[in-house]
């Protein structure tokens, strides 16, 4: 098999920040980041192409910093971009490597051989499971929160989002239900329910892997990426969601 190493020149796959924070609360960033390692020559990509939502969740990781220092919350992140690996999707989903991502094509990805792929998934996907597994193990006693920051495109494919913000779930609406509740009480926020993606879309696997086995409460958030283009909108909705969390961890009766 690759060596891990040397297939993604010597980048570290997964960063932890906060890693000691004391929050129940476990914060995931899996599209952090639209670093593509050298040798791979930009998977045939132009940089322009790198920036666009097809590599990363652009400022995703900018609330997900923000909240983790306003909640004293434990973030592991991914330094690689989804397009040589999507952590949030198991090895072998069609979605974990991709050819084409919404309209573009990833000549990269091609023609990659079976030892490739199996090179990129012990190289990004195997260590960044195997840190958050770790984290979120250290919180036994009181049973964690994990919960995944994500931005979406405000335009997919031609067709208009009309969300400002995003909470997927699935059967398990523990955490969903009350973060629903409190950002309905904005009217000025129109807030989607397994909006723009779902469960059902495979984009929930990070949660369903880290959760499910030990009953573990966990959500994702999708913000619309043109509301957290710069600090101010990712402090603002850091902000926003750090009072959201201070509030149901008061009421929760675990």
């Amino acid at each position: 098999m690759t060596d891990a190493v040397d297939v993604l020149d010597g980048v570290s796959p997964v960063d932890i920040h906060n890693e000691n924070g004391q929050s129940r609360i476990v914060l995931v960033c899996e599209h952090a980041s639209n670093h593509l390692p050298p040798s791979l020559e930009n998977l045939g990509l132009s940089e322009a192409k790198l920036k666009e939502h097809i590599a990363w969740d652009p400022g995703a990781l900018g609330v997900a910093r923000q909240l983790s220092h306003l909640m004293d919350a434990p973030l592991v992140y991914a330094n690689v971009s989804r397009l040589m690996l999507d952590i949030n999707r198991g090895p072998g989903h069609a979605g974990s490597i991709v050819k084409v991502s919404e309209l573009t094509l990833i000549p990269g990805n091609a023609n990659l051989t079976a030892a490739d792929i199996a090179g990129r998934v012990e190289a990004i996907y195997d260590p960044f499971h195997a840190a958050l597994a770790s984290i979120v193990g250290r919180r036994r006693n009181t049973p964690p929160w994990v919960v995944s920051i994500h931005s979406f495109t405000p335009i997919y494919k031609g067709i208009p989002r009309p969300w400002d913000i995003g909470v997927l779930h699935n059967e398990d609406e523990r955490l969903a239900t009350p973060l629903l509740a409190a950002l309905n009480k904005d009217p000025e926020l129109v807030v989607g329910d397994n909006e723009p993606y779902a469960p059902t879309d495979g984009v929930y696997h990070t949660i369903e892997r880290h959760t499910a086995p030990n009953g573990y409460a966990g959500a994702m958030i999708e913000i619309r990426n043109d509301l957290i283009k710069d600090s101010a909108g990712e402090h603002i909705w850091a902000t926003r969601l750090s009072e959201i969390f201070r509030d149901m961890l008061a009421t929760d009766p675990s």
